[in-house]
């Protein structure tokens, strides 16, 4: 049974030679049968002549009934016995041929397993079968789909760790090239002049804050991704974050004559949450809009709350974000810019950062981009746990 795929839902077909099988079956199981009756016919025989007392109770029932019934039929032993004798015989052969074909049907079902077990794992057991059964292949099914999953899943598991690498790899080695080029012309003392030797050591300096800054990122993604990290619950003013937050970046946005509005309704909206994550997510969007949002003037953060649930959104008027990029943008490491330079100072990490936060409070967050605005849409539940209740 090599020749795959089969179509779901098909009945199992036997084969010429299981066909045989079971009318050999059959044949044997009759002359059994005969054999049995014939034997038990003779020994009941031999029985009731050998007590005349037996005989008696025979006669005189078979007399009883002929007259309730009105019928001869009874007045002879084999018109009564041996039709029971056929019946009892009609079920063993039905039960045997049965169990022989359940036997068949077994091994079409191993056969296919098998084919399943030596890595054909697109592959599903087709049959159509009743009963328990019909049961297992369904169940079999479900293993192979579960176990393809995992399979799957551990592939990218394993492909999302190489990945990992090799960005952190990147982003490292470069500024560690150029922080031990510079310093080793420090050390082999290949500068003209003081103001040289400060120029290669500050660049130096500023490499390894590059470096410093993408180690604290990376560190705080692996820690919001982990299973079980803690949520330290707090009852607090959103709006009033926002607000704060605003002002904090004011001084930064003024030197690039971009504006901060808070609009929010109502101006007061109390929920639940880590107020220390949540603002890592502000500072993250905040400042990514100032830092490329270019040709931006106003930077809007809208709060609004809806039910259980506010909803914030963080914009600029700035260039819009091609549609190919957002569907991206918050994969770990990606970056609008392909040539992943730093000179923005970004490691690709804080979006991804955001998006674990946001979903550790039971919510989430995506993106939007047209030529007006440039938007972030994030839904969090007011309160602890608001989202799970919901969904039960």
């Amino acid at each position: 049974m090599q020749n795959k795929p089969q179509e779901k839902g098909q009945k199992i077909v036997l084969t010429s030679k299981e066909i045989s099988e079971l009318l050999a079956e059959g044949i044997v199981t009759i002359i059994l049968l005969i054999l049995l009756n014939v034997a038990f016919l003779v020994v009941i025989s031999s029985i009731i002549k050998s007590s005349p007392t037996l005989q008696d109770a025979i006669f005189e029932t078979k007399f009883i009934f002929a007259q309730n019934l009105d019928n001869e039929i009874f007045w002879s032993g084999r018109y009564f016995i041996i039709p029971i004798f056929f019946l009892v015989d009609v079920l063993i052969l039905t039960w045997r041929l049965f169990r022989r074909y359940r036997q068949m049907q077994l091994r079409h079902i191993i056969s296919e397993l098998h084919y399943i077990a030596e890595g054909n794992y697109d592959h599903r057991i087709p049959f159509e079968v009743r009963g328990d059964l019909g049961r297992i292949i369904q169940s079999i099914n479900g293993l192979v789909d579960s176990t393809v999953t995992a399979i799957e899943e551990e592939r990218r598991i394993e492909q999302s760790k190489d990945e990992l690498i090799t960005n952190v790899s990147h982003d490292i080695r470069t500024p560690l090239t150029s922080i031990i080029g510079y310093l080793g012309l420090v050390e082999d003392q290949q500068y003209h002049s003081e103001e040289e030797l400060l120029k290669y050591t500050h660049t130096a300096y500023m490499k390894a804050k590059q470096m410093k800054s993408l180690v604290e990122d990376l560190f705080e993604y692996t820690k919001v991704r982990q299973p079980g990290v803690p949520i330290y619950y707090l009852t607090f003013d959103m709006v009033q974050l926002v607000e704060q937050l605003a002002i904090d970046f004011e001084l930064e946005a003024a030197k690039k004559d971009i504006t901060i509005e808070v609009k929010a309704k109502p101006e007061q909206i109390m929920m639940e949450g880590d107020t220390e994550k949540i603002v890592r997510v502000f500072n993250n969007l905040i400042s990514n809009a100032l830092k490329y949002g270019k040709g931006a003037t106003q930077i809007v953060v809208e709060l609004e709350q809806i039910s259980q649930e506010v909803i914030i959104t963080v914009k600029n008027n700035g260039q819009m974000i091609p549609q190919k990029s957002l569907e991206q943008l918050f994969d770990r490491f990606y970056r609008v810019e392909e040539s992943r330079s730093q000179a923005t100072g970004g490691t690709g990490l804080g979006l991804a950062i955001a998006q674990s936060i946001i979903a550790l409070h039971g919510g989430y967050i995506y993106a939007k981009s047209n030529p007006e605005w440039t938007s972030f849409i994030i839904h969090l539940p007011l309160k602890k746990g608001k989202k799970e209740n919901e969904a039960r």
